[in-house]
């Protein structure tokens, strides 16, 4: 990283690696090479060195093959942590200029700028959820800065986000590319899904609304809701399967016990009210009671003042699928499934990475699996999302309360459940349409 210098003035990026940021409660639990230190913005100014938080940490060893990395994440460390010193240098030149360098009028101007920073509010936002153990949506909202931030070059203010910018900003995302790497290298960027487009604008709208409650920007100058920039909703792919394909795939025949495993956990899921795979693996024996199985969604802890309970009825097949697979410790706090039985009790953050990793994996490999039977059976991709989505429309299908199936399926709001039911209820126009000229 570059040093800046102007007028007595001396900027430059600095890893402080003096005290790291994720220290683990026992002395046994340290790793040196997982230790993330704070990069910050230092200023050396008429004998003294004073410091900005860029709100980026890394471990000695990102930090040390940042400037040559090929790391995509790095990478856009590197644009983020760069950008930040130019907003820097900026300062520097226009203080020198006008009425002159110092400290105080520094810090001014950064104070202002992190209130009114998009940028920073993200920062801010990802360390949240990192400190309180969301380390899917931290990343998430990290993937949504990083591709703001490559869109603009530039931090934006609160005020910068209109209705236009949104417009054009989703076009960008929806649209297929072409980019130049560090290296030099053309490179095709494809186009978002509307899923990852939703995310995106999601997060930033979620941003967007503290600045409102923090009074940042004006009612008038909010950009989302009726009438003005509305996210668009999901494109109503079928994902479901119906009891004919299900049984079709529960008598493919497979080899491997990694295929069989991780056909039974799509099965268990499907039977288990459509319970994703991350609260699958949190399952643990004392959550069975009463021939049930009873979880809160882990998507749902946070956002929700009131928890809301599922209860799935422990099927015959469930419980065949837990003896086959599951954890031989039948204590109340042991996991059914053993994939995170092992996972090291260490600080909360560290913990908590280590968990979504292995649930990302299990996941991956349960996709990997169900989408090889699929392509034998010839049928739309299945993956973990089809389980949920063929629970709900089975159900439907059998005449069961769209109220019952929300209800099941832990959602707040019906319109999410009916979102589920869409393809399903397209299907049942088409066929009811069909009647019409059956003479």
């Amino acid at each position: 990283m570059e040093k800046y210098s102007l007028d007595g003035v001396i900027a430059s990026v600095y890893f402080d690696d003096r005290r790291p940021k994720n220290v683990p409660e026992s002395v046994e639990n340290i790793k040196i090479s997982d230790l993330r230190y704070p990069v910050k913005y230092r200023i050396f100014y008429m004998g003294k060195y004073y410091f900005h938080a860029s709100g980026i940490d890394l471990t000695k060893k990102e930090w040390t093959g940042l400037s040559s990395t090929r790391k995509k994440e790095l990478i856009e460390t590197r644009e983020l942590i760069q950008s930040g010193f130019e907003k820097i240098k900026t300062h520097i030149k226009e203080l020198v200029k006008g009425e002159g360098f110092s400290i105080e009028g520094l810090d001014k101007r950064l104070s202002r700028g992190r209130k009114d920073s998009i940028l920073t509010a993200f920062y801010n936002k990802i360390e949240d959820l990192t400190k309180t153990g969301q380390i899917g949506t931290a990343s998430g909202y990290q993937c949504a800065i990083n591709s703001i931030m490559k869109f603009t070059n530039k931090d934006l203010k609160f005020s910068d986000i209109t209705i236009d910018w949104l417009k054009k900003y989703e076009a960008h995302l929806r649209t297929e590319r072409t980019e130049i790497t560090a290296e030099g290298k053309s490179k095709t960027i494809k186009a978002r899904s509307i899923t990852t487009v939703k995310f995106y604008i999601g997060a930033l709208r979620s941003i967007m609304n503290e600045g409102k409650e923090d009074r940042i920007i004006l009612e008038s100058q909010y950009p989302f809701g009726k009438g003005k920039y509305e996210i668009k909703s999901g494109d109503g792919r079928k994902m479901a399967l119906n009891l004919a394909q299900i049984k079709a795939v529960l008598n493919y025949e497979l080899t491997t016990d990694i295929e069989k495993r991780s056909r039974d956990l799509w099965f268990f899921s499907y039977l288990c009210n459509g319970i994703n795979i991350n609260d699958l693996c949190r399952l643990k024996h004392k959550d069975i009671a009463g021939g049930e199985i009873h979880f809160i969604r882990q998507k749902t802890i946070r956002t929700t003042k009131k928890q809301k309970e599922i209860a799935a009825t422990l099927l015959p097949q469930m419980i065949d699928i837990i003896k086959k697979w599951g954890t031989k410790d039948k204590k109340p706090d042991s996991y059914i499934f053993p994939f995170l039985s092992h996972v090291h009790k260490s600080n909360d953050e560290k913990q908590a990475k280590d968990e979504k990793k292995i649930i990302q994996n299990c996941t991956r490999l349960i996709n990997k699996k169900m989408a090889a039977i699929s392509t034998a059976l010839n049928y739309d991709n299945i993956s973990t999302y089809t389980a949920r989505h063929s629970y709900a429309t089975v159900l439907k299908r059998s005449g069961a309360n769209i109220a019952f199936i929300s209800e099941s399926l832990g959602h707040s709001d019906l319109r999410t459940t009916e979102n589920y039911l869409a393809s399903f209820e397209q299907e049942e126009r088409a066929k009811n349409a069909s009647k019409l000229t059956d003479f």
